[in-house]
């Protein structure tokens, strides 16, 4: 996949997926959202190759998923910390998650819980004007340009 080219295409499923569709970049916002901030610590959780690891965060960090903060100075060391942007994945991780559960389930899974109610979380995704649960209702695509 042509990261440049999809990048500009009109589809946001598509200009999204030019930085956060391969598992590990989205891996890595999963371990960023259970508190996971360094490098060794994504790559210990992750089983990741250095060099692959060191790839997916400079673009998750230079695409605005991430940030750099300096933790130490001597050594130099740095941690990542989700932007508002990969905060606002979060929702996107939990349904990718809900799909999984339904179709690639069975042994062994793991599970979320509402850290206040103690409730497992079950997302749905709804369409905000509607009300409706995206995917009982017919769709229709059109592209815009935004102003």
């Amino acid at each position: 996949m042509d990261s440049k080219n999809i990048s500009e295409n009109p589809c946001p499923i598509a200009r999204s997926l030019a930085f956060v569709g391969d598992a590990w970049s989205i891996l890595i916002l999963r371990d960023a959202h259970a508190g996971i901030t360094r490098f060794d610590n994504f790559r210990k959780s992750l089983g990741i190759a250095p060099t692959m690891l060191t790839k997916r965060l400079s673009v998750l960090t230079e695409e605005g998923l991430l940030e750099k903060h300096r933790y130490s100075e001597h050594p130099p060391r740095e941690e990542y910390l989700l932007t508002e942007a990969g905060r606002d994945f979060l929702p996107v991780l939990f349904m990718i998650g809900a799909w999984g559960r339904k179709h690639r389930g069975g042994g062994k899974l793991t599970k979320f819980f509402d850290a206040e109610a103690g409730t497992e979380i079950e997302p749905v995704a709804i369409d905000e004007a509607t009300g409706a649960k995206i995917g009982t209702r017919p769709i229709r695509m059109s592209s815009s340009v935004e102003g």
